[in-house]
């Protein structure tokens, strides 16, 4: 990997109030090995006009999707450092940011193009409105929680129609997010293909369906409860459906490109932030800490 700049310059995003503690010590890391051009910590700033080589990110997952959105036009590549909990997505920490940046800005690292959509709303064959997404959209039923029927048509082509209490389409980076905790199938980040999961479906039968990101998915709740919404990437996007919308998910044109480091990949990331290996851990009461008599 090589930068157009040497040394590259950086532009540093994130969630202002999560960053504050830590933004002097990495803005100082920084500044040795990088110039840094830009600082955007409310996700407000264009960065169309910006001539940067990379983006460091600080948060957590919910900052890496904001961020996602922000570079979608230039298509920027981005390094995470997580300081919020799980950290799928920004998965160094700051102690681990100081070991890997001067190699990463030396060019010791990859880039990974990682699928991201559009959700489109459309009614009585017009477009209402649209907006990008990484991780997933999803339907879910909402007050007063009875079961719903979701249409699904792939390529205009009625697939099935599930009776659920929502339904997720998710691409590989969202695979290890909701869709995940619905039943769903992990995906490795770089495929191009969706995943569709039910929630709860009401039929055993039904199971997670992965198809190629190159398809046309709409779906539709002929009879939504007064509650019911669509969700994109864990934030509100519409509600109040009538029954005669089709929300449409289509790949989009830009990817998100994120900075893969050395020794970090995304079986390291499956093993330690999901615990994901041959056994089971040893389990015991947390009160035993605090409870001389049971040690």
């Amino acid at each position: 990997m090589s930068w157009k700049h040497q040394p590259p310059r950086v532009v540093l995003l994130g969630d202002r109030e999560r960053a504050e503690d830590h933004l002097d010590r990495i803005r100082e890391l920084v500044k040795r090995h990088a110039d840094i051009v830009l600082e955007d910590f409310d996700f407000q700033r264009s960065l169309s006009d910006v001539s940067a080589d990379f983006g460091i990110v600080l948060g957590g997952d919910g900052s890496m999707l904001r961020a996602a959105k922000q570079v979608a036009e230039c298509e920027l590549p981005v390094l995470g450092v997580n300081l919020g909990r799980l950290g799928f997505l920004a998965a160094l920490t700051p102690d681990e940011l100081s070991l890997r940046l001067p190699k990463v800005c030396e060019g010791e690292c990859r880039v990974v193009e990682h699928l991201m959509f559009h959700a489109e709303i459309w009614r009585d064959g017009q477009l209402e409105d649209r907006c990008l997404g990484l991780n997933e959209m999803a339907v879910l039923g909402g007050a007063p929680f009875s079961l719903l029927e979701v249409n699904l048509y792939v390529d205009a082509e009625w697939a099935t129609t599930y009776s659920c209490d929502g339904l997720i389409i998710s691409t590989p980076v969202g695979s290890t997010a909701h869709s995940l905790s619905a039943g769903g199938p992990i995906l490795e980040k770089s495929l191009q293909a969706f995943v569709i999961q039910p929630i709860s479906p009401h039929t055993l039968t039904v199971r997670p369906v992965v198809d190629s990101a190159s398809r046309t998915y709409e779906v539709q709740v002929p009879r939504p409860n007064p509650g019911t919404a669509i969700v994109v990437d864990g934030r509100m996007w519409a509600s109040d459906l009538s029954g005669n919308e089709r929300i449409r998910i289509v790949r989009a044109p830009s990817s998100f490109r994120m900075i893969e480091v050395q020794n970090r990949n995304h079986y390291r990331t499956l093993r330690e932030k999901l615990g994901w290996g041959g056994y089971l851990p040893s389990r015991r009461d947390p009160s035993d800490d605090a409870n001389p008599a049971k040690q």
